[in-house]
């Protein structure tokens, strides 16, 4: 049976390897917390909030993530792929979420806000109803994912080759053109 933890504030902890392993939490924030060393193993995040946290590098595989808001985050080079899919919600504001790994998940309506999104691999993902709202994609692979409805507006850098990404009724503004026509060779200015 899982510790279970309900409706608390973590601040400013730096976590070992293993040490959030096997917990529940519920209702919690955590802030300011280091978790770039850890190897989760069972671990449940239900309706939490993460502000100015550190995941850089960590391994978030076997971690379920329930209606779950990152603020401020690091969180370069995360495989997100490994996580639980049941329930799966993530939301993400201000993250650097660079070289990080979306393959295959449904991510339908999530939202990313200001955030650094650098080669991250969306391949396969469902992305319908997914809000990039000033998001830095430069490489970021849309390979095979399914982008339908999804707000690329405001976002930047992008190159989505609608041949083989699924973009019905997708947004994007006259800017963000040229990132739907690089494969042609097609120069827009």
């Amino acid at each position: 049976m899982p510790e279970y933890n309900l409706d608390l504030q973590y601040d400013d902890i730096i976590y070992g390897e293993e040490e959030v392993n096997f917990k529940e939490f519920e209702s919690c924030i955590f802030n300011r917390c280091d978790f770039s060393r850890c190897k989760f193993t069972a671990v449940t995040f239900i309706d939490c909030t993460f502000n100015d946290c550190n995941f850089n590098t960590s391994k978030i595989n076997h971690v379920a993530l329930r209606t779950v808001y990152f603020n401020n985050c690091k969180m370069m080079e995360i495989n997100f792929s490994m996580c639980d899919k049941l329930i799966f919600e993530i939301h993400f504001k201000e993250c650097n979420l660079d070289f990080s790994k979306f393959y295959t998940l449904k991510l339908k309506g999530t939202t990313f806000m200001d955030c650094s999104l650098l080669a991250v691999d969306f391949m396969s993902a469902d992305l319908t109803e997914a809000i990039f709202d000033n998001c830095d994609l430069y490489r970021a692979e849309f390979e095979k994912a399914i982008a339908n409805k999804a707000d690329f507006r405001s976002s930047y850098n992008y190159a989505i080759d609608p041949t083989k990404t699924k973009l019905k009724k997708a947004q994007f503004s006259i800017a963000g053109l040229k990132g739907l026509l690089a494969k042609h060779d097609i120069i827009v200015k």
